[in-house]
């Protein structure tokens, strides 16, 4: 139950990526094979995940080429921007929300709340900013530096430019404007404000030149599991994106992240936390695994290899090291270092070989694969929801269309079985299908309380 007294449901959000998931995804026979730019395809999973009454797609972003891209075997290294992309697809769509990756590393405040309060206007609604605070020196290479900014300037930045994006999003009070052709007045001058920001990282003066969103901010969604990335998440994050590879890690995190929103004053209920999961889903547990090795087997061992060195901040070169052998040691680096520990995880706790490695990591790079029928995979999904380690999931389809379609076909039924998932949308804004509150304009809230002690 939630603290208003209705039961929990599962919150998903589907991770689809045109070029598919797994690092071969582009080879499978059923995938087009330029479906990380082919607009129409982009267009077919949007309509396949608002049927499978999915809260939101979600779309990751590289400020480079992206994961393994030098060795030219990966389907994913260049493809659309997405606010771009969504801008296209939600006029297309009624109740699908879209939470957009945007960089606080490299982006500024105000160009970035502009395009994100201007995305939730064109989709009434249903917008939602993931915020990441991008790592490695390849990425700023592009962006006038030799060497990326270190882990805890990163998260600096990230919170000052969280907060001031909040900001400017509240220049506007959502009545400011009157829009009345007899007097002339087009809005009340007294709810459009400055925000006359000054700190550390950014100056920013305001107002913003797009009216307060529809849903006041687009919902905030952030990924980072590192201690810096669970301060950043208690602090500002309403959905939290997380990888984890079993259920006590999940509980861990979950816990410690609910604790740590109620210690700076917030509703633990108004932060979801959505675990990643990749399914490979079949009628039978037979047919799940089928689809997984057909898959594994179209991995290149080359892109295995560079999966593996980007997911450990380009520190570790295995190239000359038997496939069959054992992963060796890798240095910690300023980027991804969740990412790096984690893939240390999977190798030692599952004695893994490099190439039995590269295989499992290939589907989702360190979240969480189940393989079985629609039973088992929501038998999987249940458990961690009812054992606090997860408020929903973010669905990591492994190729497209198949197995995106395989989950909408197979276990969304077997969860509305269950009484876990909606069988119909709640209402027609991201925040509402989540559950979560809207903002109040701290300007109106000021007017209210001195007005209430007049």
């Amino acid at each position: 139950m939630t603290s208003s007294g209705k039961s929990r449901q599962i919150k998903l959000g589907a991770f689809l990526p045109g070029g598919g998931q797994h690092v071969a995804a582009w080879r499978h026979p059923e995938a087009p094979a330029d479906g990380a730019t082919n607009f129409e395809f982009h267009k077919q999973l949007a309509l396949t995940a608002e049927r499978g009454l999915f809260d939101a797609y979600f779309l990751a972003d590289n400020l480079t080429v992206g994961l393994g891209a030098r060795e030219g075997g990966n389907g994913k290294i260049a493809g659309f921007e997405p606010v771009t992309l969504f801008a296209a697809l939600a006029p297309l769509t009624s109740h699908l929300g879209f939470i957009a990756t945007a960089s606080t590393t490299y982006e500024e405040p105000y160009t970035l709340a502009r395009k994100f309060a201007s995305l939730d206007l064109l989709s009434n609604g249903r917008a939602g900013w993931n915020v990441v605070t991008s790592a490695g020196d390849e990425t700023a290479r592009n962006f006038n530096r030799d060497v990326q900014p270190n882990h805890a300037e990163r998260y600096a930045r990230a919170h000052e430019h969280v907060e001031t994006v909040k900001a400017l999003w509240d220049s506007w009070e959502d009545d400011a404007f009157i829009r009345d052709k007899k007097t002339g007045r087009f809005y009340d001058k007294d709810k459009l404000h400055d925000i006359d920001h000054k700190g550390e990282h950014f100056s920013v003066k305001g107002p913003l030149n797009v009216p307060r969103p529809v849903q006041g901010h687009p919902v905030v969604v952030q990924a980072g599991q590192s201690e810096d990335g669970r301060g950043l998440a208690a602090a500002s994050a309403e959905v939290i994106f997380t990888a984890h590879q079993n259920l006590s890690s999940a509980q861990e995190f979950y816990r410690d992240i609910k604790a740590r929103v109620a210690a700076v004053g917030r509703d633990p209920d108004q932060v979801l936390i959505m675990p990643g999961v990749a399914p490979f889903v079949g009628r039978t547990e037979e047919e799940a695994r089928a689809k997984y090795q057909q898959l594994n087997d179209l991995i290149l061992p080359e892109d295995g290899v560079a999966l593996l060195n980007a997911l450990a901040g380009q520190t570790l070169d295995i190239r000359g090291y038997p496939l069959d052998g054992p992963l060796p040691p890798s240095r910690e680096t300023e980027g991804m270092k969740s990412r790096q520990a984690l893939i240390r995880q999977i190798a030692d706790e599952h004695n893994f070989t490099i190439r039995q490695l590269y295989q499992w990591v290939a589907t989702a790079r360190g979240h969480y694969t189940v393989i079985g029928s629609a039973v088992q995979v929501a038998d999987q999904l249940e458990e961690w929801f009812t054992n606090e380690a997860a408020d929903g999931f973010n669905i990591l389809p492994p190729w497209l269309p198949g197995a995106l379609d395989d989950f909408v076909d197979l276990v969304i039924p077997e969860l509305q079985r269950r009484g876990l998932f909606r069988t119909a949308y709640e209402g027609r804004t991201l925040r509402e299908n989540l559950g979560l509150r809207l903002p109040e304009n701290p300007w109106t809230v000021a007017r209210s309380t001195v007005l209430a002690a007049e």
